[in-house]
């Protein structure tokens, strides 16, 4: 990502790699976990890469949506805001992978270097991978071997390293410049400032006017950056995220309900057993017990 938000890279979305200290994100998921078959928006530093395994899904990356098929994926750029839906509320099984810039030389002069010149601000958005090209069906293959290396019993870090490096340069060598316009970069960096500053502080009391002033800008101003890039109020997008997060909680842990609800900012166990139901259409004890793919 470009220089000036490094300083708050860290309010972006926070991932639970696979393995400690080893930030590289392997796991297959699908979408009836989420409310209304739509992924939270999110945005991180890592490259994110999807394969879709069964079914097909929209991909919304910064403003712009992309149709995805049983066997196509995509590649999103760093920073960019995104997430999967079904428009047609229907299932969609996939893989997902997540590479941290550090894997890939991050600490390194040249490796910032490279990492700006490829996967910086003025590179593309996204990438949409198909079997149709060479080197889009040598990455989608790469990702199926991955999550295979992945969930072995082998737990091979340098093949591991090999294999998400060559998946990042494949890419980096078809990436293309792309021209910006100034009012919407400056928009989307204000609009990455305030949902991180959700991620960030999701488990806490947070106003409109916190995640307005996260953001520099006034809480009409707020308001309306939300509605127009995000197609949300910054409430709606603050309680979809807690329930998101509620939604890994009760898949990936064994936490009482009413814990995931405090640690997730609700005051109480019953108001947030409303709101997700609302949402989900399931309590959430009901979900835990009937929702058996999750994050694998």
């Amino acid at each position: 990502m470009n220089k000036p938000l490094e300083v708050f890279s860290d309010l972006s979305e926070r991932l639970n790699y696979n393995l400690p200290d080893f930030p590289l994100y392997v796991r297959k998921g699908s979408l009836h976990q989420f409310d209304r078959f739509a992924a939270a928006y999110h945005w991180h530093p890592d490259l994110e890469f999807i394969l879709v395994i069964d079914g097909s899904m929209e991909y919304f990356v910064n403003g712009q949506t992309i149709h995805l098929d049983t066997g196509n994926g995509i590649f999103v750029n760093s920073k960019r805001l995104h997430y999967g839906f079904s428009a047609d509320k229907t299932d969609c099984s996939y893989i997902v992978v997540v590479i941290h810039p550090t894997l890939l030389g991050e600490g390194t002069l040249a490796g910032k270097v490279y990492l700006e010149e490829k996967f910086g601000s003025n590179t593309d958005d996204y990438i949409l991978l198909t079997s149709q090209i060479p080197w889009q069906l040598e990455a989608l293959l790469s990702l199926t071997q991955l999550y295979d290396e992945m969930h072995s019993n082998a737990d091979n870090l340098l093949r591991l390293l090999s294999q998400a490096t060559s998946l990042c340069a494949r890419v980096g060598d078809h990436i293309q410049q792309v021209s910006r316009n100034n009012d919407d970069e400056y928009a989307w960096m204000t609009i990455r400032k305030m949902t991180g500053h959700i991620h960030q502080s999701y488990d806490l009391k947070i106003t409109i006017n916190e995640i307005a002033t996260a953001g520099s800008v006034c809480r009409s101003r707020c308001c309306e950056l939300f509605k127009k890039y995000v197609g949300q109020t910054p409430n709606n997008y603050l309680i979809k995220y807690r329930i998101q997060k509620s939604c890994e909680m009760l898949l990936e842990t064994n936490r009482p309900v009413s814990e995931i609800a405090i640690a997730c900012g609700f005051q109480t166990a019953s108001y947030f057993s409303y709101v997700f139901r609302n949402l989900i259409g399931l309590v959430p004890q009901d979900f835990r017990k009937q929702t058996t793919v999750s994050f694998q």
